[in-house]
């Protein structure tokens, strides 16, 4: 009972983690999208069962953009209980970045259309933990962790912890202006040595590579609390 209970709550909290995450992007990026939305050109992605032929996708639901410099992307490689290959462009998503609550690192999240005939509530959220040093601005060989949310069907995968998958590298980098000065480009790529599980059940989802740039607000110093009075 206890173990069902847990699952429970970190289903509960992984689910408004992304609620609040597309959220804050879409209010992050709605000037831009309205800007860019006649001209940008949506990427595809493909998922089949174990050995079915490639499926296409239609145009993201999602499209808002994720970056105001519209450079953001995903691509990654997927095997196991589902098989897909994405390739989000910046119009096909949204995405958004921040440190790791209550811990040292950073959290990027990336929420796109499920490929193939899903109901218009389903999409899938991708969410890449990296244990960075705190204010790296680049770094090499970093643990990480990846949780994949399959939204509208309850399914959620996780690795569970920094010990599966490593960032090869990763950079970030300021926007030019008008841009939030808080808010960075962060680029990484990496892959992972183990799968992600099931919260619920034994099914498992391997991303073999993946590598991806999206937004990451970056705390202001000037917000910080004054050091305490010897």
């Amino acid at each position: 009972m206890r173990g069902r209970g847990r699952v429970a709550v970190v289903w509960r909290l992984l689910l408004c983690a992304g609620a609040i995450c597309g959220a804050a992007c879409s209010r992050e990026h709605a000037a831009s999208a309205t800007a860019t939305a006649t001209s940008a050109t949506p990427a595809s992605a493909v998922a089949t069962s174990t050995g079915a032929p490639p499926t296409a996708v239609a145009p993201a639901a999602l499209g808002s953009n994720c970056l105001p410099t519209q450079d953001g992307y995903l691509r990654l490689r997927m095997r196991g209980d589902v098989n897909m290959d994405i390739d989000w462009h910046d119009a096909d998503m949204h995405c958004d970045g921040g440190p790791r609550p209550g811990q040292k690192g950073l959290r990027l999240t990336f929420a796109g259309p499920i490929p193939g005939p899903a109901p218009a509530a389903h999409h899938l959220r991708f969410v890449f933990g990296i244990a960075a040093a705190p204010g790296a601005r680049e770094q090499r060989n970093v643990a990480a962790n990846v949780t994949v949310i399959f939204e509208g069907e309850r399914k959620l995968f996780s690795t569970a912890g920094d010990g599966r998958c490593t960032i090869d590298e990763f950079s970030e980098q300021p926007l030019p202006a008008p841009a939030n000065p808080n808010l960075r480009r962060l680029a990484a790529r990496g892959f992972c040595t183990a799968p992600a599980t099931a919260l619920a059940g034994s099914a498992q989802l391997l991303l073999s590579r993946f590598d991806f740039a999206g937004p990451v607000i970056v705390e202001d110093p000037a917000d910080a609390p004054p050091p305490a009075t010897p």
